[in-house]
């Protein structure tokens, strides 16, 4: 693990980017292991001691070369990652760790009929204290935006064709209860402008997040935001079907996207502006970056418009 962080940080640019700009960080699964989920392994026959020692190395790697505070120091193979930043009252940052604390994947992982245990009402996609220090931070938040960092998609995208609707059991839809509760208590506690930072799929979308998605007439809660990529799988923009089908068939989707890049936002007391930086090659030394899309979010009007 520290030999892999050590090569990424030969990268100049990377180096200006840690020197220029603050950081607030948060992991998904491969700073560690595909897909974990808290102490269950992807792979079969992996022993819980070799699980944990290699999670110890993981966490400790990431705590040395990441910007972090004195209070994610890991404890062995356990760290504090989930946390708070209020930018004033423009912004409230909730940073969330949904890998740490979740139960394991329902009906085996994969792409699923939401059914079984992915309905399961014990389920938890960030653990009690989490889920209860995050209503809690939000209940305060006197902030305009409040903003949850996470890993994986909220919007319960629908891969199937047809009737064969399938949901990806590793991200939200997966633990639908706990998603559910999260969606309607912010709804009905009024928290103002929620706006979801999310990564995981190595594309971009916009994603309207509504109360009960199974109701074209249900009110919107908040906002979804997913980053695409900057390197990984190459230089995308390649069609890749099953997510042109599945932008066409989900309503609450408002922008689907495939190129490599990072999404940049301008916050002010009144709008929240997106705008989807993509470039055309990764492995071409000062290639173009134009702006693909922009939408905006007013204040106090939930759902993403195109600017």
């Amino acid at each position: 693990y520290r030999t892999r962080y050590a090569q990424y940080r030969l990268d100049m640019t990377l180096q200006d980017t840690h020197r220029l700009f603050p950081w607030l960080v948060t992991w998904d699964d491969h700073e560690f292991d595909n897909n974990y989920a808290n102490l269950v392994s992807e792979e079969e026959g992996i022993s819980p001691e070799a699980f944990l020692a290699r999670r110890m190395n993981a966490y400790q790697a990431y705590y040395e070369f990441m910007p972090l505070r004195r209070r994610s120091f890991p404890q062995g193979p356990h760290m504090k990652l989930y946390r708070g930043c209020q930018y004033g009252r423009l912004a409230n940052f909730h940073v969330l760790d949904t890998r740490q604390y979740r139960t394991d994947q329902p009906n085996g992982d994969g792409q699923k009929p939401m059914i079984d245990k992915a309905l399961d009402p014990q389920a938890t996609m960030l653990g009690d204290r989490q889920e209860h220090w995050l209503m809690s931070r939000l209940l305060q938040s006197s902030s305009t935006w409040n903003v949850l960092a996470q890993q994986v998609m909220m919007a319960p995208l629908n891969r199937g064709e047809g009737d064969d609707r399938r949901y990806s059991m590793d991200q939200w839809p997966g633990y639908e209860v706990s998603r559910r509760r999260l969606l309607r208590f912010m709804h009905e506690r009024n928290i103002p402008n929620p706006v979801v930072l999310t990564g995981d799929i190595h594309l971009n979308w916009v994603n309207d997040l509504q109360l009960d998605f199974t109701d074209p007439r249900s009110p919107l809660v908040g906002t979804e935001l997913v980053g695409t990529a900057m390197t990984s799988g190459g230089n995308g923009g390649n069609v890749i079907p099953e997510y042109e089908r599945a932008a066409a068939q989900n309503d609450f989707v408002r922008w689907y996207n495939s190129n490599r890049g990072y999404v940049s936002c301008d916050l002010t007391p009144e709008t929240w502006t997106a705008h989807f930086r993509v470039t055309p090659f990764v492995d071409k030394p000062n290639s173009p970056i134009v702006t693909k899309a922009s939408f905006t979010i007013e204040q106090g009007q939930p759902g993403a418009n195109r600017a």
